[in-house]
């Protein structure tokens, strides 16, 4: 019986041994086989970028995929994203508004072009009038992203921060305050709230300054239409007119729905040729 019991005992070690030594083999067989597979990806990456190229192309957007399931929206690269745009590239009255605010407000016509654009292209949705918004942005920080008042209003649309910070957690957090994009959009969605609660344009920018409480704004929303009519004027090609250095009370001209373009008196002219003309124009 202890016979008996022994050689089974030692088949079964037997049998152990076979095991754990086939084991090794197809690892270590694996293994190499993994690294020559690394071996010739590397070699053939090397020979061929534009395998290279394609394979970073498909694992970004495998990557932005799981950020975009995971917190519900994507962030475009860079390059994507500058907030720049050449002003000779937009369709004829925003390249005027864009070169008229260069000289108004001593800023670069290219980073004015992108809000320009941005301005018209968020209009559509916010149903808002796209020279209203860069009126807005004139007066509040002089196209200055990085612009702060005392009480904390941040960026180009001065937006209170502290107050509205849940409306940036989908941009990365209150920092995307300083982000000229991000800022423009977060101030419109505010603008929206202000105008909808208010029930006017005029009323809601009141909103919009923090004064629904007082009796007056100090004349914030009479300079924001102010600005918002002469912005009209130029995407319209007219000069408005008074003299530099005056502006008269001009009465809230009408919104116009973004999806209603402003025509140029003549569609056939250059945007150049156009923004000679409203080079010119008083910017006091």
């Amino acid at each position: 019986m202890r016979a008996i019991q022994k050689n089974v005992g030692n088949s079964l070690a037997n049998i152990a041994d076979d095991i754990a030594h086939g084991f090794f083999e197809i690892t270590h067989n694996s293994f190499a086989m993994v690294g020559l597979a690394v071996v010739f990806a590397v070699i053939t990456l090397t020979a061929r970028p534009d395998l290279r190229q394609a394979g970073e192309a498909r694992l970004m957007t495998w990557l932005l995929e799981r950020q975009e399931a995971a917190i519900g929206f994507t962030e475009p690269d860079a390059i994507e994203r500058a907030t720049a745009a050449n002003p000779k590239d937009l369709p004829q009255q925003q390249a005027a508004l864009a070169f008229w605010l260069s000289k108004k407000y001593n800023v670069a016509p290219e980073p004015l072009s992108a809000l320009v654009s941005e301005a018209f292209e968020i209009s559509k949705t916010a149903k808002l009038d796209p020279t209203l918004i860069l009126a807005i942005m004139a007066i509040e920080s002089g196209f200055n992203p990085f612009a702060q008042s005392p009480v904390g209003a941040q960026g180009l649309m001065q937006v209170m921060t502290k107050i509205h910070h849940d409306k940036y957690e989908n941009f990365g957090g209150k920092l995307a305050a300083f982000d000229p994009l991000t800022n423009l959009r977060v101030g419109v969605k505010v603008l929206q709230e202000c105008i909808q609660r208010a029930g006017s344009v005029e009323a809601g920018l009141k909103f919009y300054v923090g004064a629904a409480n007082l009796e007056s704004d100090g004349g914030y929303a009479a300079k924001v239409m102010a600005e918002h009519a002469r912005l009209l004027a130029v995407a319209g090609g007219r000069a408005p007119a008074y003299a530099p250095g005056y502006a008269p009370a001009i009465r809230p001209p009408q919104v116009i729905p973004a999806s209603m373009p402003i025509k140029m008196e003549s569609q056939d002219e250059p945007a150049e040729k156009a923004v000679d003309k409203v080079a010119g124009l008083s910017i006091s």
